[in-house]
């Protein structure tokens, strides 16, 4: 079963959320998951920062339930990956662009928010991704994408089916972005001893099952994506979601992380006015049981102060609070306060996230395009 996914759309789309996953698995009872990674990396637990799916789901459900991972697929070597883009393509820059290639990942596209879990069983989901792989770029000199995803998908294909055959009578889940999908079964189809099962033939977790499998580290990685994360500054939220699920993390007796969720929360909805969330910013940033590390947070390089997704990931609750009691002091105009409120981090971190703190602090300061929720 090629299970196609859009890669980290489970913190965005309610239809796609990541307790669904589980609940699926629990119904599926795979032998084995086949996961996105060069077997390489994977073997030293080295991911793809952005798959999601793969870090804060598959792994934590595998490990718990003993069910075998195999990744399945292939990336050019570095010196390849140098000599055609000049890049290493794992890599990300010292200061990450606000968005698109090696920037912070969001969704500013508003389809995005009704992805479904199945929708990759769809014609029309898969249709561009079939289009783009058959046609050449209309120079050959910047046709390396398009090339290197055939090869890649073929490579992933072959993995697939070695792993398959040392699984007779058994059931291998492969979860790998959709884009992949239809050339894999394309390939796969050909071979007598594999059946391709459709994910949709197992049906639908129920809400119940749903909810059930849903833990407090995805809660966690939803809310701090949607109101931490570059994806705030889109204004592409399902708020009344992220409302239900902050419900859910706070319960009756909020810890610090929640309030600062909450105060989040209701400055980008409106709810709050800039001077209460200030007296909210202030009480967490001088509380000394804030000085703790969110339930998620997404990091892969422990040494930078950002995420992929948040420039400020790398910081507790406590020094966070910080952070945003300066970004809101920059939008009531009090700029002198707000690099005062920052300052004391500087003396908490090493010298290269202190200058990656330094970098990103403009990301802080109002934008013609505003946060709020309509």
């Amino acid at each position: 079963m090629i299970l196609g996914v859009d890669h980290a759309a489970q913190l965005v789309a309610e239809r796609d959320q990541p307790g669904i996953y589980p609940a699926y698995f629990d119904l599926l009872k795979p032998a084995a998951i086949c996961i996105e990674r060069p077997p390489e990396q994977a073997s030293r637990q080295d991911f793809y920062e952005f798959t999601y799916e793969v870090q804060g789901i598959i792994l934590p459900y595998a490990t718990d339930r003993g069910i075998e991972l195999c990744p399945i697929d292939w990336m050019p070597p570095i010196d390849d990956q140098l000599l055609g883009f000049g890049i290493d393509l794992d890599t990300p820059l010292e200061i990450r662009r606000p968005q698109g290639f090696q920037g912070f990942l969001t969704f500013p596209d508003a389809k995005m928010l009704d992805w479904d879990f199945f929708a990759a069983e769809k014609p029309e989901t898969l249709a561009p991704a079939k289009k783009w792989a058959a046609e050449p770029a209309p120079r050959a000199d910047r046709d390396l994408p398009r090339r290197l995803y055939l090869y890649r998908t073929y490579m992933q294909a072959q993995r697939i089916r070695a792993i398959a055959h040392k699984r007779r009578g058994q059931t291998v889940l492969v979860v790998v972005g959709h884009f992949h999908k239809p050339d894999i079964e394309a390939i796969l189809q050909h071979d007598p001893a594999i059946e391709l099962v459709p994910a949709t033939s197992v049906g639908r977790p129920t809400d119940a099952a749903v909810r059930a499998a849903t833990t407090a580290e995805h809660r966690g990685a939803i809310l701090a994506f949607n109101l931490l994360g570059m994806q705030a500054a889109t204004g592409n939220v399902n708020w009344g979601w992220i409302e239900r699920v902050l419900t859910d993390f706070a319960g009756a007796t909020p810890s610090p992380e929640a309030k600062l969720f909450q105060t989040r929360y209701a400055v980008l909805t409106g709810k709050l006015s800039l001077a209460d969330a200030v007296r909210r910013y202030e009480l967490i940033a001088n509380d000394a049981a804030a000085a703790v590390p969110f339930t998620w947070n997404g990091l892969k390089d422990r040494s930078r102060i950002d995420s992929f997704f948040d420039p400020f990931g790398n910081l507790d609750v406590r020094q966070r609070a910080r952070v945003e009691l300066a970004r809101t002091l920059f939008a009531q105009g009090q700029a002198r306060r707000a690099e005062q409120a920052l300052a004391p981090l500087t003396t908490d971190l090493s010298p290269r996230k202190a200058l990656q703190l330094h970098g990103y602090a403009r990301l802080l300061q109002p934008s013609p395009k505003s946060e709020k929720a309509p």
